[in-house]
């Protein structure tokens, strides 16, 4: 990077961190740390609701999605704004009326001690495995394409967050996501104007819409009812649904980023702004990754964006077999170039018969581009077993890296770096919150006054962060970072959210039912998984993709709580529970 590159990157990330511990220094008491003073208003929670949500993880791998499979990963996000809606209307007003600083405080005066802590404890075995990716993920990524060490890249970006949130706590979080955001949207803004106007060099808008659309980059819904689809109408209205009720209504990230609100009326109008918002923030991205797709159909891409992968295989033995695939590759971009010139201008045209052959032939070449791409994965793989090929992940800072203007190329990697601090950062906040509301106080000293309590949280804060560091050092790259950070919260927010399901709306059922009916869904959910993973045969013959674990999940929770609640005595649930 130049100069000026270094100044953008460090000077927005310092002032950033500044303006938390500043405007955060004389946070004493403990609502003040972990409540924010109740002070935020709408603007500022859903700004906080997004940032946390929007990791930096979104804005390297959403990309990468729709360059290479379009928009149709948008319906994940369908079943978002209705969960929105029902937590605003049901679950807040209950977290008010009880004033709890913790999602999982509920749980204990609904059920009991038990299931209080199982549900934290899941919270804490799933979230302190994110926060460690949402370090990682960019770090890996960042230090392949810029040079960087690894281990350098994930301690700097872990500290930098540290330092904020152990001074500030949850206002320093929430008021930092807001700036932020900021510095995300305008990275984005620009890179999407530059990008069209590099587009525009090429060809008009419409040609360019007319290209992507003819390769599938273009759709959006997907009503197949195939359980193995990933991303359908189906799946994110119903998957999605659980998914998003179970994060924004039961994860205490989430949760405490909206208790901050001055009332409920300011944390129900910050949700609506993410429902209202959210979907068409996602499809810009995503759209962002198919206008890299069609630039690409001008300029030629590598034929394997992880360059520095692709140059360890150069000194070894596959080097003739990369060579070929490289001289192959470069023949078929000319073909590929011939093919999309030929459909433009029989489209231009008006020549109808000419264009249904034009884009058949383009269709073929593109898929023979793919083709040669997977022999260069295949090659990789073979040259290292252990090595994960897919890289769509490094798509957009690729083409960010080559093509943006001195200055820009900085913003967005401080782009980058922002949204990978404030989705951290608001991880780091909720873990302290709840090991030190749900296990420190509740469990070793309850006598806790406010001096102690605020110290606590910020040695855990300080703890959590550097256990996320450490799970960032030693973690590897995933296939798909955005995906992999999914299908986490998927292996345990079903069992979560049907813990609160029951809580919430099924008044009959007790904590014993509840507590033994969690840990068996958990169980259940993670067998099916870890028996597709390891390829077991009676997981096999299920095709069940990850959203639906958040049903499967809840589901068994719900319907087992309320079988055990129909064999078991009152009265014994009663005395069992006290005990």
């Amino acid at each position: 990077m130049a100069t000026l590159d270094w100044i953008v990157l460090f000077g927005t990330l310092f002032t950033i961190v500044g303006f938390g511990v500043w405007k955060t220094r004389q946070n004493q008491t403990v609502n003040d740390y972990l409540r924010g003073g109740n002070s935020m208003n709408w603007f500022t929670i859903g700004l906080s609701v997004m940032a946390t949500q929007a990791s930096a993880i979104t804005f390297l791998s959403a990309p990468g999605l729709g360059y290479e499979s379009g928009l149709r990963f948008v319906q994940f996000y369908f079943g978002l704004p209705l969960a929105l809606i029902i937590i605003s209307a049901f679950i807040i007003p209950i977290y008010y009326k009880l004033k709890v600083y913790t999602a999982y405080e509920y749980l204990e005066n609904r059920f009991d001690l038990k299931t209080r802590l199982l549900a934290a404890f899941l919270f804490l075995v799933q979230r302190g495995l994110a926060a460690g990716l949402t370090i990682f993920a960019p770090a890996i990524i960042l230090s392949t394409l810029l040079g960087w060490n690894l281990n350098f890249t994930n301690i700097f970006v872990g500290v930098l967050v540290i330092i904020y949130t152990v001074s500030g706590g949850t206002k320093a979080v929430s008021l930092t996501q807001k700036w932020q955001m900021g510095v995300i949207m305008l990275g984005m803004a620009l890179a999407f104007g530059i990008l069209l106007w590099h587009i525009g060099s090429f060809t008009n808008f419409s040609s360019a819409m007319d290209l992507a659309g003819s390769v599938g980059r273009l759709e959006i819904l997907d009503f197949d009812t195939n359980l193995n689809e990933r991303y359908t109408v189906w799946s994110g209205l119903t998957g999605g649904l659980f998914l998003a009720l179970s994060y924004f209504g039961t994860d205490q990230s989430q949760v405490q980023r909206y208790l901050t609100g001055k009332n409920i009326k300011e944390s129900r109008l910050g949700l609506m702004f993410n429902a209202i918002i959210k979907i068409p923030m996602q499809l810009f991205i995503l759209f962002t990754g198919v206008l890299v797709f069609v630039f690409y159909l001008y300029v030629k891409p590598p034929v394997f964006f992880n360059q520095a992968a692709v140059e360890n295989v150069r000194e070894t033995e596959y080097k003739e077999e990369l060579g070929q695939i490289e001289s192959k590759y470069d023949a078929h971009y000319l073909e590929l170039q011939s093919a999309r010139e030929s459909y433009t201008k029989s489209v231009d045209e008006g020549n109808e018969d000419g264009a249904v052959a034009a884009k058949a032939k383009f269709q073929a070449a593109v898929a023979e581009d793919l083709s040669i791409r997977g022999e260069m994965k295949d090659l990789l793989k073979k040259a290292d077993p252990d090595f994960k090929v897919k890289d769509t992940n490094y798509v957009f800072l690729t083409w960010v890296m080559d093509y943006l203007p001195i200055g820009i190329v900085g913003l967005i990697i401080a782009l980058i770096f922002s949204a990978a601090m404030s989705s951290t950062s608001g991880e780091l906040n909720a873990l302290a919150t709840t090991t030190s509301v749900d296990f420190y106080r509740r469990l070793f000293n309850k006598e806790a006054n406010e001096k102690q309590q605020v110290l606590i949280s910020k040695l855990l804060t300080v703890a959590w962060g550097c256990i996320a560091i450490s799970f960032a050092l030693v973690a590897r790259l995933f296939d798909n970072l955005i995906e992999m950070v999914n299908v986490l919260g998927s292996l345990f927010y079903g069992t979560i959210l049907g813990i609160f399901i029951v809580a919430f709306f099924i008044k009959k059922v007790k904590g014993n039912a509840v507590f033994w009916s969690a840990l068996i869904a958990e169980a259940i959910v993670l067998m099916i998984h870890f028996g597709r993973v390891y390829e077991i045969q009676f997981f096999m013959q299920y095709e069940i993709e990850y959203l639906w674990y958040n049903v499967i999940g809840c589901a068994i929770v719900v319907l087992l709580s309320l079988l055990f609640s129909l064999f078991s005595s009152p009265k014994k649930e009663s005395l069992v529970s006290q005990s």
